[in-house]
């Protein structure tokens, strides 16, 4: 009841001055709805840096506490293991306790995380730190597109859906910097001062996100259909498009879309989600099942094509090509978080422009010709040098930089962006759960046999590898319906009709 009166008091003080703002804005980008999804994709950045800045940390990791390969290689996997789990919780979670409650919780377990990382005497605090950090990112990278995209109206739901991502990009810059600046304090200090930096981050997010509102689709799943008209006003331009949202949620919901009541009666099963998952793996009508096939696929590619693996191992990458030099290691890695900076600007300006399925057919493309060159570099640096090469420093460095370039203007973004939007409401934070879970154990499986399978076949033909794995996802993205400026509840439609994805 209170969660009600704090949703309801927030509410009423701005919806009518919201009302007449929006009305005068009507058909630009919303600014209640971009500021709720700034603020929601904080837990994204923080997310982002943790990633970045262990790319270095490791390096410094592994000198103080004097650890073996195999170690670091298992260090790094905690987080993305202990995830697993999380983010099949972080489902249920938001389902049953809502969006909102699902990124506070998750800050705070990314600040206590943080703090146990930067306390770190030994491998197994810092074993347990990471795994107490990877339960932090399971809820992470569930919540924050799930929210952002049932926040966002339709006609900017892929620009505001693509924030997260954006942010995750923006974290992974201020890691890679982080580890270049503090590189620069005592073996000891140095690595510590950068786990620890998320702490102060994470609990401001927690604090914000109690003056924010609930997503209005949670919130008609509970059949508070009255306070999500009101949120659905601040979030729209004008009233005609919010009651149309309101009208096309209660229908996805079961609720009688003429029904004017305020509190409506839903069943337990809707309110809490319970019994999606079995529907959605037992039971799926054709169109959930060619979503649910989509879903998992382009989470599975994201991972496998190896991009989690190179921004991770980016130092060794270049260490191969003869740089010695910690300081100019790290200053590299810089680089890869700029590319994917400046890029991701770039794709959430197309996203609602070009749409999703060219984003992810030109991204690919670009992957597999990029991981070829790098192959072949790597290979003849590998094979036929003896001794330090500019050309082959240069090359993989600037081919990297494209690399994620790539990566970041198409696959990136449009994985979370599509899986976030094609679900039906009944399913959505169930599915993008399973989703997040095959995307963690792709990621998993690519960052502990990483350093194992290049000292295997050799850094080019590791190389090869993903450029073929790519090759293949290449033919997956042409198969997928294309959603650019569809309502989230027309996806069944979308998926049932001309899709290619016939299985």
């Amino acid at each position: 009841m209170s969660t009600e009166k704090e949703t309801n008091g927030r509410c009423q003080l701005s919806v009518e001055n919201a009302i007449d703002e929006n009305e005068k804005s009507h058909g630009s980008l919303n600014k209640y709805a971009f500021a709720s999804v700034m603020a929601a994709s904080i837990i994204s950045t923080v997310f982002g840096y943790v990633v970045g800045v262990m790319s270095g940390a490791l390096v410094f990791i592994k000198e103080d506490l004097q650890i073996s390969d195999l170690q670091v290689q298992i260090l790094a996997g905690t987080l993305h293991a202990c995830a697993l789990p999380a983010c099949m919780a972080a489902g249920r979670t938001s389902d049953y306790k809502g969006r909102r409650f699902a990124i506070i919780l998750s800050s705070i377990i990314f600040s206590l995380g943080s703090i146990l990382l930067a306390y770190g005497p030994s491998y197994l605090i810092l074993i347990i730190g990471n795994c107490i950090l990877g339960i932090a990112v399971g809820f992470a990278l569930i919540i924050a597109p799930v929210y952002c995209a049932e926040i966002s109206p339709p006609s900017y739901r892929g620009f505001l859906t693509s924030l997260p991502e954006l942010s995750i990009n923006i974290g992974l810059l201020l890691g890679y910097a982080s580890n270049y600046f503090l590189e620069k304090l005592s073996l000891k200090l140095g690595w510590r001062m950068m786990l620890g930096a998320p702490t102060v981050p994470s609990l401001a997010l927690a604090i914000l996100m109690l003056k924010l509102v609930e997503s209005p689709r949670w919130l008609i799943m509970q059949g508070r259909v009255g306070e999500a008209r009101k949120v659905l006003l601040l979030v729209s331009n004008t009233k005609e498009e919010a009651e149309q949202r309101l009208k096309e949620i209660k229908v996805a919901v079961g609720i009688d879309e003429n029904c004017a009541l305020d509190i409506v009666q839903v069943s337990r099963k809707s309110r809490s989600g319970g019994g999606a998952l079995k529907e959605l793996f037992c039971k799926p009508s054709p169109p959930v099942r060619r979503i649910l096939i989509a879903a998992i696929a382009i989470h599975a590619f994201l991972q496998l094509g190896g991009i989690g693996a190179i921004l991770l191992y980016s130092p060794r990458i270049f260490e191969k090509t003869g740089i010695t030099d910690k300081s100019m290691l790290m200053l590299a890695t810089v680089g890869i978080g700029v590319s994917k900076v400046i890029f991701s600007f770039v794709s959430i300006f197309l996203l609602d422009k070009v749409g999703r399925r060219i984003l992810l057919l030109v991204s690919a493309v670009g992957m597999v010709v990029t991981l070829l060159g790098l192959g072949i570099c790597l290979t003849i640096v590998e094979r036929y040098s003896t001794e330090r090469e500019v050309w082959a420093i240069n090359f993989t460095i600037i081919v990297t930089y494209v690399l994620v370039a790539f990566m970041t203007i198409g696959i990136g973004p449009v994985t979370w962006v599509y899986s976030a939007e094609i679900f039906p409401l009944r399913f959505r934070a169930q599915g993008l759960a399973v989703c997040v879970a095959v995307n963690r154990i792709a990621n998993l499986i690519i960052i502990t046999s990483f350093i194992s399978i290049y000292k295997a076949i050799t850094m080019g033909g590791l190389f090869f590898l993903l450029a073929a794995i790519n090759a293949l996802a290449l033919w997956f993205y042409y198969t997928l319906p294309e959603t650019k400026g569809r309502s989230l509840e027309d996806m069944e439609t979308i998926f049932g009709g001309n899709s290619k994805l016939e299985i």
